[in-house]
């Protein structure tokens, strides 16, 4: 009976061992989880920049373009001629 005795001992620390990493691996899942869900916002907040800073920066070439600067002359060009077009409809349109 003795030898059963430790055996029972040896499992109930066993036991006790493997709840506490349990406990341990529960706890380091949830820390992980908090961190995926911070970086899904973070990685949201940076999407929604870049989409801002796309939008700027091509406004900031239409207005160089439209400055007349001379990295951008056929496109400038190219602007001042669409806008005419469209004035020209627009006259057009009233005079009918």
């Amino acid at each position: 009976m003795n030898g059963l005795s430790e055996i029972v001992d040896a499992l109930e620390v066993k036991l006790e061992k493997l709840a506490q990493k349990l406990e341990q691996l529960q706890a380091e899942n949830q820390g992980l989880e908090n961190e995926v869900s911070r970086s899904a916002l973070a990685l949201s907040r940076q999407s929604e920049e870049i989409a801002l800073l796309k939008q700027q920066n091509e406004s900031l070439r239409m207005a160089n373009s439209l400055l007349g600067s001379d990295d951008n002359k056929r496109e400038t060009k190219l602007k001042i001629n669409s806008l005419i077009r469209e004035i020209d409809y627009c006259i057009a349109q009233l005079s009918d």
